[in-house]
């Protein structure tokens, strides 16, 4: 069985690693290719071309690229219909890996194809589930909600639960073990900062969560500031860092990360899927995001949800504060985290809805990547 797998963001190459495994252990001797990151690498995929070239959002910012990722797109089509795989997996990322899939589907429509992480149309644009519906044959949806939307447009659809629940957490001894390492005292506060995968959101934001820093400190003696990160960005990140105020510690590494999420106190974080990794850690959190001028007014015309906040989605709460474009502002953020630090209440509030989020997300279940895996299996099986 040979399987051609497209990941386009950091986010994504998490589950196509999760996928693989599960899928390597159902069918010994399954054959991948295609796009990934280094997790997906780790299990023997033969990235076409560096993954990180394909994590670009926003209209603005995909321009600039534009031809380039279009060059991009054309070969990855090719290097499928070469392939000839028994499906064509593509993982999140739909601007580029839905293009790719009608360019498959055009020269070849028998070709089976999955999409993993079903587009948000509960959020805005609901007329894309239609438009996926024409190339793609079968949806692994990681929220619980999301089914009935795939289905009504004509395509076949699993939940398979959220990877997050699934993921290894630190010890509190490992979380201790970092602190010390780092010199942050037990009583010492610790705020992780997580600016973003993308390089855009990293420029963006850097400068508004240092702003955020600098004022909350003066309500929260002693605070010290860790900064989690990916491979793509981590040498930006470090690069800005070191025009904070006090440069904060950066991470890199897998295991580090896992132990500041068990070690922080609070967290300031992009608009993402991180909102759900602090809230596997019951991590209390502010969400701020900024983009561009252009693409946030056109995102914020299109949109049917007063919220962007998975744990505020999931758990059907308004728990986790969050500031979107022009309102990403230092002062207010800070005082939300100020809030949530000296006010027991707001805490625990934002815990509850975390406990909510993950039970509806499979905590305590079969792994994600094995439900995923078994849907795959169960879709090309149908015939």
């Amino acid at each position: 069985m040979k399987l051609f797998l497209v990941a386009g963001e950091a986010s994504g190459d998490k589950l196509g690693a999760a996928l693989m495994a599960a899928l390597s252990d159902l069918v010994p001797g399954v054959e991948f290719v295609g796009i990934g990151g280094p997790q997906m690498e780790a299990l023997g995929l033969k990235s076409l071309f560096p993954m990180e070239e394909l994590s670009v959002m926003g209209l603005l910012e995909v321009l600039p690229k534009y031809r380039h990722l279009k060059r991009r797109i054309a070969e990855t089509a090719q290097a499928v219909l070469d392939a000839a795989p028994v499906a064509l997996i593509t993982i999140d990322s739909p601007d580029f890996c839905l293009r790719v899939a009608r360019i498959v589907k055009t020269a070849r429509p028998a070709q089976k194809t999955v999409h993993y992480v079903a587009p948000s149309v509960w959020a805005w644009r609901p007329g894309r589930a239609a438009k996926m519906a024409e190339v793609i044959d079968h949806v692994l949806a990681l929220l619980p909600f999301e089914p009935p939307y795939m289905t009504a447009a004509g395509m076949s659809c699993d939940f398979v639960g959220h990877p997050v629940v699934a993921e290894p957490r630190a010890t509190q001894t490992e979380a201790e073990a970092l602190r010390e390492t780092l010199m942050i005292g037990e009583d010492q506060p610790l705020l992780l900062c997580l600016p973003g995968s993308r390089r855009g959101e990293v420029k963006r934001l850097m400068p508004r969560f240092a702003a955020t820093v600098a004022a909350l400190r003066q309500g929260v003696p002693g605070l010290r500031v860790v900064i989690p990160t990916v491979r793509g960005v981590a040498a930006l990140v470090r690069e800005m860092a070191c025009t904070w105020d006090e440069v904060p510690n950066v991470l890199e590494a897998g295991a580090d990360k896992r132990a500041a999420f068990a070690a922080a106190d609070l967290a300031l974080a992009a608009s993402g899927t991180v909102s759900l990794e602090l809230a596997a850690h019951r991590v209390p959190m502010v969400i701020g995001y900024r983009m561009n001028w252009l693409t946030w007014h056109i995102t914020k015309r299109a949109m049917l949800i007063d919220t962007v906040t998975l744990v505020n989605l999931v758990s059907d709460t308004r728990a986790v504060p969050e500031f979107l474009g022009p309102a990403c502002q230092p002062k207010p953020m800070a005082r939300a985290l100020h809030d949530l630090w000296h006010d027991p209440a707001r805490r625990a509030t934002q815990i509850a809805a975390m406990e909510v989020t993950m039970q509806r997300l499979g905590e305590g279940g079969e792994s994600p990547g094995l439900r995923a895996a078994r849907s795959v299996l169960t879709f090309l099986q149908r015939g």
